[in-house]
């Protein structure tokens, strides 16, 4: 029996003394990095908001298989947040779609979730109609006439293995309307509380023919932005998700097949969240390195093509920087690419790497010192 064939399903409940400690330490956490973001300048508020947020996207995405394109994300966040930012390429549809659905959630968290905002969301995950196996429902509640109930299942032909098995599509209207319902009604439950809940009732509700577990996720997102009272994100949830996946689906699962005590799930949200706020320390770290090094940086003269492949080596470039990536990248020829890292190490920005190899490598210089 799955937890929404029980008699009493929806009513969750959850030991709250059992929750008390990882509360209180995840609060503490989550107040410490506002605090210290607060007291930030704008720009590297914003410079945080946009690591953070190109992070859950990716990641979330990641979880179900789905690689996205770095620069495009942070590219389209960017845009969509009018941040002036060096660097910026072409974005694809399927990009700015699920960038707008993070961004309407976390920057619009204080508005009504509706059907038709959450049909809104799904268009934007599938901008084309289909994913990437099969044409599908968009934009609207699944109906299953040919395979109800929907269930998730691994392994051959013939060996089989149900994970889940989601509620006919007739009763969709009505468990939505419920769900809603509660999220958008205000409790004494804590939000980081009900953002767990709401990640486990959607996910469990399985409303669409697919995306279903990166709403979950933007969902939860959404309700962790109402429990930090500020639109701006400085962490990202899906990032520590990915890093535990396999206990995150197998979990779910076990919740998914037990009672309406969900005391076990919360906990691991809030460790998983607690996790996620202290991972994003890091974050803040690399942002106020970052600015330091533009205000050294400030001292000297570079050209478009230098600010760009340094802002890149600041982000964290992928691989080995040598001449060759470099004109790549910045759409030059070998020539001009030497001479504009032999200018950069005339003015000891960037060094040769002391590593050998048939190819000469090249990193900042004095990063470190910041």
């Amino acid at each position: 029996m799955y937890i929404h064939q029980r008699k009493d399903w929806p009513a969750f409940v959850w030991d709250r003394e059992k929750l008390l400690e990882s509360l209180a330490v995840v609060t503490h956490n989550q107040g410490r990095l506002l605090g210290r973001m607060y007291d930030l300048g704008f720009s590297l508020k914003a410079e945080a908001t946009l690591q953070a947020m190109t992070l859950e996207v990716l990641k979330s995405n990641e979880i179900e298989g789905e690689n996205l394109d770095i620069n495009q994300v942070r590219s389209s966040i960017a845009r969509h947040l009018g941040m002036d930012v060096a660097g910026l390429v072409p974005t694809d549809r399927n990009v700015d779609g699920v960038v707008e659905m993070m961004l309407d959630a976390t920057q619009n968290y204080q508005v009504d979730l509706t059907p038709e905002r959450l049909f809104g969301w799904h268009k934007l995950l599938f901008p084309f109609g289909h994913n990437s196996k099969n044409k599908m429902i968009v934009g609207a509640w699944r109906n299953n006439t040919m395979n109800d109930p929907m269930q998730v299942v691994s392994g051959a032909m013939g060996k089989e293995k149900v994970h889940f098995e989601a509620p006919a599509s007739e009763l969709l209207e009505e468990e939505m309307n419920d769900f809603l319902n509660w999220f958008n009604t205000s409790s004494q439950d804590h939000g980081l509380i009900k953002a767990a809940v709401a990640h486990l009732w959607f996910v469990t509700i399985h409303p669409f023919d697919d995306g279903n577990g990166r709403i979950a996720r933007t969902i939860a997102d959404m309700m962790l932005a109402r429990a930090d009272g500020t639109h701006q994100r400085f962490y990202s949830m899906s990032a520590q998700i990915k890093i535990e996946r396999k206990d995150y689906y197998d979990l779910l699962e076990k919740t998914q097949k037990g009672t309406l005590d969900i005391t076990e799930w919360i906990l691991w949200f809030l460790k998983c969240l607690d996790s996620a706020l202290l991972a994003a320390n890091e974050i803040t770290e690399r942002v106020i390195k970052k600015s330091l090094y533009w205000e050294w940086l400030g001292t000297k003269s570079l050209t478009d093509r230098q600010h760009l492949m340094v802002n890149k080596l600041l982000d964290g470039f992928d691989g080995k920087l040598t001449s060759s990536k470099w004109a790549k990248i910045a759409k030059c020829s070998q020539d001009t690419a030497l001479r504009d890292i032999q200018d950069l190490m005339e003015k000891r920005v960037l060094e040769k790497e002391t590593s050998g190899g048939r190819s000469t490598n090249y990193r900042l210089a004095v990063i470190n010192s910041f």
